[in-house]
């Protein structure tokens, strides 16, 4: 059974490293996977920037020249074209924890990034890690071979990505917890579910009253008892079929 978008008022869509697959980008968990590289936690630390910042520029620099080259797939286009019909007194949110910006590339608006972006930069030493008032800015350049520094206090800079031992972005929390209070639709695309507090958003969700869906490639195991269905396979196929 299609859904159809009239009949909701407001609806917030979590994607995950799922959805850029087919975009030529590599997912986190699975065959392949980042978590395959056995340097992927270690250089997802905040206190490796300051320990060893050329491997860590080497790796996320790296990803960032991948995500800058790749180009949406039909999922992206697909969330980009739902968002473009919603009507007056309808709300459309996008809480993505990727950080390829391949939304925004695919015409998405109302996009929280959960997890940051690869495409901005920021001092290390710059709250919450320090006081430089270095300001935020976007950067495509990947920094494969080289380490940049600060050019107001000499620390180095890094992409403005949450790793593994740092807190959300304080707006991007609260953007994200207003989607879901309000939501009477919640869909899930390609994300795994194990990953805090996004693994939490389908039960924030179900308790605002809202119909929610995973689409994914395989099934949650255990299952998630808070999705009301499941649409399994490719994204960038499923979810065309699932809004026709």
């Amino acid at each position: 059974m299609s859904l159809k978008i009239k009949d909701y008022k407001s609806i917030t869509v979590l994607t995950g490293a799922g959805i850029s697959v087919a975009s030529g980008l590599r997912s986190f968990r699975g065959p392949n996977g980042l978590w395959s590289d056995p340097d992927t936690e270690r250089l997802s630390r905040s206190q490796s920037f300051k320990e060893d910042p050329t491997s860590c520029w080497r790796f996320w620099g790296g990803f960032r020249e991948q995500a800058n080259a790749a180009k949406p797939n039909q999922a992206h286009l697909v969330l980009a074209q739902l968002e473009s019909k919603i009507g007056p007194g309808q709300k459309f949110t996008l809480i993505t924890q990727n950080i390829d910006e391949l939304h925004q590339k695919a015409g998405s608006k109302n996009v929280v990034e959960l997890h940051g972006s690869l495409f901005k930069t920021r001092c290390s030493a710059s709250p919450p890690d320090g006081k430089c008032d270095l300001p935020l800015y976007r950067e495509i350049e990947s920094h494969a071979d080289t380490v940049p520094h600060c050019p107001r206090c000499a620390a180095t800079l890094r992409p403005d990505i949450v790793l593994f031992d740092e807190m959300l972005p304080a707006e991007a929390e609260w953007l994200s917890k207003k989607a879901l209070r309000d939501c009477d639709l919640f869909i899930a695309v390609g994300t795994s579910g194990t990953v805090s507090p996004a693994a939490h958003f389908v039960q924030w969700a179900k308790y605002a009253g809202a119909h929610t869906v995973l689409v994914n490639l395989e099934a949650m195991n255990p299952p998630n008892r808070a999705f009301d269905r499941e649409v399994l396979g490719p994204a960038e196929e499923t979810l065309a079929t699932l809004f026709g």
